[in-house]
Order: C-alpha cells, then sequence, then structure tokens
C-alpha cells in the first residue's frame, strides 16, 4: 500500500484561517515588527492549526543566504572532534544556523568529493580540519563566496580564519614532563607527517630534548600510526615490547591512541606508571575516568569549535579582517606518568 501524501498548506490557506491577507501573513513570516503583536499571534495560532510549514529553500532563496554551514572533521569518532562539533553547533544556532557535519578520515579523495557536494548544496560557509595542507581547494571555494575558517590548524595565508591550539608548545610540555621525572628513553606514537598537529607536536617534542641537550636520534622513537587509533596504537605497542629495549615513556598523539596503549600494556601485565610512563594528549571524557587516570595535555576543544563557527559567522556577514587565532594547551597531571 503506498503511503497517502500529506497535503502541503500555503500562506493562503493560512491567510484564510486567521482572516487576514496573504500579505500579512508575508510580513510575519519574513518582517515579523511589521505586524501587530495580536495580529501575528493570530496568523501563527493559524499556521499550527493548518499545519503550515516553511519552504526553506524558497525562504534561503529569498534572502540570497543559507542557514546551514558545514564542518570537516579527520574523524567523527575522536572525541575531540564531537567536543569540537559541539561548541560549533551551539555557536550556530545562535545565529538560527543549521549544522552538516562530515568526516574525511583524512582520505583527500574524499575531502574532494564531500568540497564539490557542499558547495553545490549552497552552505554559509565551511569549518574544516584539512587532512592535507593543500590550501588552494579552500581558497577557490572562499573565492565563489563560500568562507572559510581552518580549525585545529593555523591558516598559512592570511586570506584564510583559523583557530587553533599551541600544538608545538603542546608537545613540548608532555617531553619537559617526562624528561623531569628522568626518562631519557622516549616512544611517541605519532600520526600521519602530513597532518599539521602531528608535525607540530614533534617539533615541540625535538625542542624540549634539544633544550636538556639531549640528542632527539638517541633518545626518542618516533612511530607514525595508519589509523591513530587504540587498535592501531596497540599493533604497535606489541611491536616495541618485542625489542630487546623497552621505552620507559610512551607519549601518544592523542587519548584514543592511549587508550589502546594502556590496554596493551595491562594485557602483558606492565604496570602504568612504574615500568612504563604513559602520557595521552587532547583530555578527552573518558581520561579521568580510566583505571590508571590518564596523564594528558587540555585542550579549550568546545571554546575551539565555538569560536571557529564565531568567526565563519563574521566571515559570511562579510568581515574581511581574516584573524589566526591561537589557544594554549595545558598540562593535566594525573596517575599515568
Amino acid at each position: 500500500m503506498s503511503r497517502p501524501v500529506r497535503p502541503r498548506y500555503g500562506i493562503r490557506e493560512v491567510a484564510a484561517a486567521a482572516g487576514v491577507s496573504v500579505g500579512t501573513v508575508s510580513n510575519v513570516l519574513n518582517n515579523p515588527d511589521l505586524v501587530a503583536s495580536e495580529t501575528r499571534e493570530r496568523v501563527e495560532q493559524a499556521m499550527r492549526q493548518v499545519g503550515f510549514v516553511r519552504n526553506g529553500l524558497a525562504h534561503q532563496l529569498r534572502l540570497g543566504r543559507s542557514n546551514t554551514a558545514a564542518a570537516m572533521v579527520l574523524s567523527i569518532g575522536n572525541p575531540f572532534f564531537t567536543e569540537a562539533a559541539r561548541g560549533i553547533e551551539d555557536r550556530l544556532a545562535q545565529a538560527d544556523c543549521m549544522l552538516i557535519l562530515c568526516s574525511t578520515d583524512k582520505d583527500s579523495g574524499r575531502e574532494a568529493r564531500q568540497l564539490r557536494s557542499l558547495e553545490e548544496q549552497g552552505v554559509r560557509g565551511l569549518i574544516i580540519t584539512p587532512g592535507h595542507m593543500q590550501t588552494e581547494p579552500l581558497l577557490a571555494l572562499q573565492r565563489r563566496g563560500i568562507p572559510v575558517v581552518l580549525l585545529d590548524c593555523p591558516s598559512p595565508t592570511p586570506e584564510l580564519c583559523s583557530v587553533s591550539v599551541d600544538d608545538v608548545h603542546g608537545g613540548e610540555l608532555v617531553a619537559t614532563h617526562l624528561l623531569s621525572q628522568g626518562h631519557r628513553q622516549i616512544l611517541f606514537l605519532n600520526g600521519c607527517r602530513e597532518v599539521y598537529q602531528c608535525v607540530a607536536r614533534s617539533r615541540g617534542v625535538h625542542r624540549a630534548l634539544q633544550a636538556e641537550g639531549l640528542e632527539p636520534s638517541r633518545h626518542l622513537l618516533e612511530v607514525s600510526l595508519t589509523d591513530v587509533d587504540d587498535d592501531d596504537a596497540e599493533r604497535a605497542v606489541e611491536q616495541i615490547l618485542g625489542l630487546p629495549e623497552w621505552p620507559t615513556a610512551i607519549m601518544c598523539v592523542n587519548d584514543v591512541v592511549a587508550l589502546g596503549v594502556l590496554r596493551c600494556l595491562r594485557k602483558r601485565g606492565i604496570k602504568v606508571p612504574d615500568d612504563i610512563a604513559v602520557v595521552g594528549y587532547d583530555d578527552v571524557s573518558f581520561a579521568a575516568e580510566l583505571s590508571t587516570p590518564l596523564t594528558t595535555v587540555r585542550q579549550p576543544t568546545y571554546q575551539l569549535g565555538y569560536t571557529a563557527a564565531a568567526l565563519l559567522l563574521a566571515d559570511a556577514d562579510g568581515a574581511t579582517d581574516h584573524q589566526r587565532v591561537v589557544l594554549q594547551p595545558e598540562l593535566v597531571v594525573r596517575d599515568s606518568a
């Protein structure tokens, strides 16, 4: 049996139900301040009575702007991006703007297809954490009238807004903490070397070692994970534990990776931090709740997303000053290191 088609009521039906002109209904929808409050309430009641729903696409075309913005992140499965998306959505909601959330999984082809699709949908703007620092497609999008804000990555050009965290300083915080505890054999489970955050955190680690007069090649083993998740981390640690000498501390590019490290060490009966210290990055919601609470670097993740959305809305409204906002990380010392 076919589903019955629900009748769609227009402003004429609303006008008849409210006993007003079609022009009055139009004003209630588009210029409510021009309509007396008593009349406006009567029209709104009539809308509910007949089940009137505004055609959002037609309304956007009349206004010449969309009420939908997009955010494209590396992985929706990472709690860091979930929290950033909450900040984005909260700020957009204040401007009656909806959010489309996409995940690229660091796939450049998928990223390109999503960019094309979002442009075809006429989104109001785009917030993106690029998997590969190729800014030309983003600049081209902006030249065609869709503002772009980089999230968790400083803009390499003054033509794009960005909100990021000082990842060089974050990497330095972790390494300095471990060195102060006497660790001289450090494993750093990093991500893709083409991703800005991974490169910047590595730079901070090297800076901390050199500040202590230590040669990174002798005191640091850096491994680039493919999937940058807990399973990938567990496999990597299993391989490292097969070596004759173990690291005394493991730095992780994010807390999800640290989760896999802790799981692997627990299975092998290796005590944290007595045998091997572990440090994460991000301070996501589960970090403090683990059986061994995780020492990590706290990022102002919600603020990161909220600020990015604020810049996007300003840009969409004609702001010409493309800002580069840099927030500061904070080391949170718990039991794992």
